[in-house]
């Protein structure tokens, strides 16, 4: 097992962690309490649902570059199976987190969760 590459794997977890815990409750807080926000759908709760899942999303990249770096450290370089899975699962939970927080009114969550499908089905199901 690679030490380095698994260091790299816990930060990109603590980064992911700290970034959404961190930007929650410093920076989001904040920009959501503006009364400038753009009205979108009749009023800023769209604007402001699509800001907070935005910033979580990509905690969730991370964390999906962390599980690759954690692959390569297992067995060297990740099959490509195993890559487009690890793929597959970081969109559907982008698909899951963008759904749940535009409560399915952001339409991007219908192309994430595709790309998962295909990427998962790609890797050979």
């Amino acid at each position: 097992m690679s030490a380095p590459l698994v260091a790299a794997a816990v930060l990109c977890a603590v980064v992911a962690a700290a970034h959404s815990c961190l930007g929650e409750r410093y920076i989001l807080i904040r920009l959501l309490r503006r009364a400038d926000l753009p009205h979108l759908f009749g009023s800023d709760l769209f604007t402001r649902r699509t800001l907070r899942f935005a910033w979580h999303v990509t905690s969730v990249a991370w964390l999906g570059f962390g599980a690759l770096l954690l692959s390569a450290a297992r067995s060297g370089a990740p099959s490509g199976s195993t890559a487009l899975r690890i793929v597959a699962a970081t969109f559907a939970a982008t698909a899951l987190v963008t759904f749940a927080g535009s409560r399915a009114r952001h339409l991007a969550w219908i192309a994430f969760a595709a790309i998962a499908a295909l990427a998962w089905f790609g890797a050979g199901g």
